[in-house]
């Protein structure tokens, strides 16, 4: 059982884990199989670094063509002629799927696949769900469109959930939180790049082929997956090095994930889920309806409502490491999601009830929904052991895609009934906000009565850990139990 007031530090210097070793120890008891140099040895910073490059890779053509509909919102509603409500489809039949495969696919790579095979599946996956979606665009077959969109949700969270691991396998208790930073900001940097080039493309395109030029565009589109698979497989080899190298052994106790998991995890996890919904659900549909609000409210041209539009995916690629690398420095990762969660608020506030420069409001929600990707997602990490992290992400994945599908549509409904009035639907997003804040103030609160670790500095994990770690042995535990402690209740310890 789990006890809550335990921390999980996030420095293995003062607690032995022996057996347990990861590309992030840098103190080795042998020799490293092979090359030696920096750039082949596994425990060398820069070859960790290389590893992080293509890790980010992983997410570039996924969200680079996520976004594909977005930036070209004005265009598919008129060459398919189809309405915002069947529009939003596009953007929630991505989702839909997820709500049950991403917490299977998580669930996978813990007991199936592992994280190597199960990445490259899931973005093979997702390469093909792409090629499908151009089809249908080339043929002007809108159900086509939809099952390649369909096919592609299901490869791009799953592919989130095997990144996410990668991040914790590589970077546990050390820089982790700025990892998944960088992560995002590559991520968010591909979704940049696409409301930047599509419609100039679609423009250049259009002029060579006039009839089937969404189609084109679209297959262009599916290039940066093909470099993302690249990347799959390039650091599939480099992760089966590591584990031969440093004979890691990421499971001592012999422990093995099973889908009942879920029903043991503490109610931490369960807000952080709230969050993963409610807070979401109010950044991606309003992204994907943006250029229409932009166009509406502040009567800017598409390819100025694309650059708005586009500002917060900007913002949060340069500000999502940074904000990383500050929160391993200062811990407090539940404060920082409230500071985040209340400052999306305001971004909407701003953009729905004033005709302040939009470029404020969504520059103020980049900055804020980095801040919280930053200081949420390690928070699995922190609560559940490594052994069960793939079905921990896979679900929060699939409830933040439950939300994501029936909030987009909703979104879509909307701004329609009101007939392009977007005032509801910004209350509509606030709302959602609120909830997010609630599940905040419950973590916060529950973490603080059990005297817990999610809102600790570092250097009070690490004191914290090493009293308990004491407490256990002058009550006559024996050594091994200790290290069964640390291996069980604190995930994010360094190997």
């Amino acid at each position: 059982m789990v006890d809550d007031r335990l921390p999980i530090i996030e420095n293995e210097q003062n607690v032995e884990t022996p057996n347990r070793r990861g590309p992030q120890d840098n103190e080795l008891d042998f020799e490293p199989v092979g090359c030696t140099s920096a750039c082949c040895n596994p425990t060398s910073s820069l070859h960790r670094f290389l590893a992080l490059i293509f890790m980010c890779l992983l997410g570039f053509g996924s969200y680079f063509c996520y976004d594909n509909p977005g930036a070209l919102q004005d265009v598919f509603k008129k060459e398919l002629n189809i309405t915002t409500t069947q529009f939003t489809l596009i953007y929630s039949i991505y989702s839909w799927p997820n709500v049950v495969l991403c917490f299977l696919g998580g669930f996978l790579i813990d007991r199936v696949f592992g994280i190597r095979l199960g990445t490259i599946i899931y973005l093979f996956i997702l390469l093909v769900g792409q090629l499908l979606f151009a089809s249908g665009g080339i043929l002007k077959t809108f159900w086509l469109m939809i099952v390649g969109r369909f096919i592609f949700g299901i490869g791009a969270e799953s592919l989130a959930v095997a990144q996410n691991n990668y991040a914790v396998l590589w970077f546990k208790g050390k820089e982790l939180n700025m990892v998944f930073g960088l992560q995002l900001s590559v991520a968010r940097l591909g979704s940049t790049v696409n409301f930047w080039v599509m419609q100039p493309m679609y423009n250049y395109v259009k002029t060579y082929y006039p009839h089937n030029t969404i189609g084109v565009v679209l297959l262009l589109a599916a290039g940066t997956c093909v470099l993302s698979l690249l990347c799959a497989l390039i650091l599939g080899w480099m992760d089966k090095r590591a584990e031969r190298v440093l004979h890691r052994n990421l499971n001592p106790g012999g422990e093995i994930a099973k889908l009942s998991d879920i029903t043991t995890f503490k109610i931490t996890f369960w807000m952080v889920s709230v969050i993963c919904v409610a807070y979401y659900v109010c950044v991606f549909p309003f992204i994907a309806l943006g250029k229409g609000f932009f166009m509406e409210k502040f009567h800017l041209s598409p390819e100025e409502a694309n650059s708005v539009n586009s500002i917060l995916y900007l913002i949060s690629a340069i500000a999502s490491p940074l904000f990383g690398f500050i929160i391993d420095k200062t811990g407090r990762n539940v404060g920082w999601i409230f500071v985040a969660t209340s400052a999306t608020m305001g971004a909407h506030s701003l953009l729905a009830f004033t005709m302040l420069n939009p470029y404020v409001g969504m520059t103020l929600m980049g900055l804020s929904y980095s801040m919280l990707a930053a200081s949420l997602w390690p928070l699995v990490a922190l609560i559940i052991p490594e052994y069960q992290l793939g079905t921990a992400y896979g679900f929060c994945q699939s409830v933040q895609n439950l939300g994501l599908a029936v909030v987009t549509i909703l979104s879509g409904l909307i701004v329609d009934k009101s007939h392009g009035d977007y005032i509801w639907l910004e209350l509509f997003y606030l709302g959602w906000l609120t909830i997010a804040f609630l599940a905040t103030t419950v973590i916060y609160v529950y973490d603080r009565k059990t005297k817990g670790n999610l809102n600790m500095t570092p250097a009070q994990r690490i004191e914290y850990a090493n009293a308990m770690a004491a407490t256990l042995t002058s009550d006559g535990d024996n050594v091994g139990s200790t290290n069964e402690y640390a291996s069980d209740q604190e995930p994010l310890l360094s190997n």
